[in-house]
């Protein structure tokens, strides 16, 4: 990605169970990294084929290897057919079009793109149901439904309400936040706390989307629109997460120009 993410990554791996759909999302700093994430991926889900494309980040000494070592049958895709591997393809195709929705809808900077694919991944494994098996991949996996009631919106203000500097019984609520996803570790929210300028993981946030709600409500209005349109014609012009200099992150207008540029290396390489 031409914009690294809040915590510096700029390339997604992206794994699909070809049985399920559950869909797994690593984010990297470098290519390099790829063997090892994949490797340690494989250590745990214990899996006897894989199939991958033929880039250099999957044609390597580290990876041919372990699979040898394993016993794990690699097939690649032929150089320039990413149909091949069209289960992984069109995964990618999803989670780019919901992500540039979340954050074009947010108005949040373009430094939240790994997490808006992370909640895309996340939200899609618990609600797309599989039609051959009437079920959603993490009910496939995981042998029970998911609960989606602790579902909320991307991008919305929240605040954390109980953590080491707003324990305060007389504060109404604490620092201000973004919401930006789900732990994949825990049942905690992930935030984007504005006065600190990281991301942090709580159980304790306490959401107000109805500023959101109210957004969208407006910019749906058709008197709105024409107004907002007449003006642009006669206009000339666990882990504490964090980047330096991070710009202001929300409220940001995100043109259609600046996503594709964004998500494009998902479908070039």
């Amino acid at each position: 990605m031409w914009v690294a993410s809040i915590i510096g990554k700029r390339y997604v791996l992206v794994i699909v169970d070809d049985y399920s759909r559950y869909t797994w999302t690593y984010f990297l700093r470098s290519k390099d990294e790829t063997p090892e994430v994949l490797i340690h991926f494989l250590k745990l889900v214990q899996r006897g084929l894989v199939r991958t494309d033929k880039g250099t980040k999957f044609l390597n000494l580290t990876l041919h290897a372990y699979f040898a070592a394993e016993g794990i049958n690699n097939q690649t895709s032929v150089a320039r057919t990413p149909e091949q591997n069209g289960v992984v393809e069109r995964r990618n195709r999803t989670l780019v079009e919901s992500a540039r929705t979340m954050l074009s809808v947010a108005k949040v900077s373009l430094f939240f793109w790994a997490e808006a694919i992370a909640t895309s991944c996340f939200t899609q494994n618990r609600s797309l149901v599989i039609p051959r098996h009437e079920k959603t991949p993490y009910h496939i996996i995981n042998d029970r439904k998911s609960l989606v009631k602790f579902f909320h919106i991307f991008g919305s203000q929240c605040y954390i309400v109980r953590d080491g500097e707003n324990l305060d019984k007389m504060k109404k609520k604490g620092d201000a936040c973004i919401f930006v996803g789900y732990s994949t570790q825990s049942r905690a929210y992930r935030v984007f706390n504005k006065r600190t300028r990281v991301i942090m993981e709580s159980i304790h946030v306490k959401f107000d989307e109805l500023p959101q709600m109210a957004s969208d409500h407006v910019s749906s209005d058709p008197a709105h629109e024409c107004q907002r349109m007449a003006l642009e014609h006669d206009s000339l012009s666990l882990e504490i997460q964090c980047q330096d200099n991070v710009p202001q992150a929300d409220m940001m207008v995100t043109t259609s120009n600046e996503l594709d540029l964004l998500f494009s290396p998902m479908f070039d390489e």
